[in-house]
């Protein structure tokens, strides 16, 4: 609602008293609105450099905030530059590995390049809670918006926001007309697998993550295409939570059976609790049982025997988003993809199977 100049507050007619509260606290945007003769909310518009404002206003406005020495924060600079160096960044959840490094990796690459960032974590990866997130951001002066996916919307929809603020996603399936930064979650799997394969492994188990993931979705999808295509009917997935205690659970219930003797699970952690439930039913690796994570923790080196696994550039992604966003901003380049290729890091955790070459 659009306040009258009447609803002011009554500043005074410019006697000492007013003026020495104006230079002890600074002139705000009230006063700005009463030297103008406009509402505040008329020169909110224009610190916040939107166009449904009459140019003669907007001059008004601007030549009253130059004499009372104004300065609305970051709003000060956009009115110079029509940037609030401020870029929102939208997560479904703080506690995987990847999120944490991509997230760093966001505020490394956005600070140099003099940018601040808001975060806001949601709860419930829903169409609604999104674009709620998005407004509020708009609201709190941002520039672009990053989105980091994490699971698929529970209301089965594709993003619907505003075509009026950059916005990249970092996974995919998020509708037309949206950058997606991710890594190649496709070939990370393809090499995993085949390098199970190529040891002389005649079969590949996996332990894969969350049914709602989408990356868990796209390392299963691409395992199951690379055993197909290798002439091998895909064994069942059993899912795990990203956790190694599900990976140990897992890993037990496939350690029983002594035809299992390669897995590649979706992540490090679920990798490590495999590994930890193969010592404790006596199966030696990569002796009887081969195994490949994903991720390349910084741990993975550690684990015993050291983990083969697949590396994803989570620097890459973080970096790559911002200069992705950046462009977007700067209307130097239009929406586009970028896919981040990962390696395989080869350890002591595989090798060809017991017998093989005898």
């Amino acid at each position: 609602m659009t306040l009258s100049d009447s609803s002011l507050p009554d500043l005074g007619d410019g006697n000492a008293a007013s003026h020495h509260a104006r230079t002890t606290r600074g002139p705000s945007m009230a006063d700005v609105a009463r030297e103008a003769g406009v509402s505040s909310q008329t020169v909110s518009r224009v610190a916040n450099g939107l166009s449904n404002v009459e140019e003669t206003t907007k001059k008004r406005v601007l030549d009253a905030m130059q004499k009372l020495g104004y300065r609305p924060n970051r709003a000060a600079r956009a009115l110079k530059s029509g940037r609030f160096k401020s870029i929102g960044v939208i997560m479904f959840t703080l506690s995987t590995f990847g999120n944490m490094r991509t997230l760093d990796a966001i505020a490394t690459a956005a600070s140099r390049a003099g940018y601040s960032v808001t975060l806001i974590p949601l709860t419930d990866p829903t169409t609604g809670k999104v674009s709620g997130a998005y407004h509020q951001l708009r609201e709190q002066q941002v520039d672009g918006v990053v989105i980091i996916f994490e699971a698929h919307l529970l209301d089965h929809a594709d993003i619907t926001l505003p075509e009026d603020l950059p916005a990249v996603v970092i996974d995919s399936n998020a509708g037309s007309g949206y950058s997606v930064v991710d890594t190649d979650q496709h070939q990370g799997a393809r090499l995993a697998t085949e390098h199970l394969l190529g040891l002389g492994h005649r079969q590949v188990w996996h332990i894969g993550g969350p049914a709602s993931s989408f990356s868990a979705l796209h390392r299963e999808e691409s395992w199951k295409r690379t055993l197909e295509e290798a002439g091998i009917q895909a064994p069942e997935v059993l899912h795990g939570d990203w956790s190694a205690e599900s990976g140990y659970r897992i890993g037990l219930e496939l350690g029983k059976d002594p035809v299992v003797n390669a897995i590649f699970a979706a992540n490090d952690q679920m990798a490590l609790g495999a590994m930890r439930a193969m010592h404790e039913l006596g199966r030696a690796i990569p002796g009887d049982v081969s195994i490949v994570g994903f991720d390349d923790l910084e741990e993975a080196a550690s684990f015993w025997p050291p983990l083969t696994t697949i590396r994803q550039d989570f620097h890459a992604v973080g970096r790559l988003s911002i200069e992705n966003l950046l462009q977007q901003i700067a209307g130097d380049t239009p929406a586009h993809d970028v896919s981040v290729p990962t390696r395989l890091m080869v350890r002591k955790s595989t090798a060809p199977p017991r017998g093989a070459g005898a």
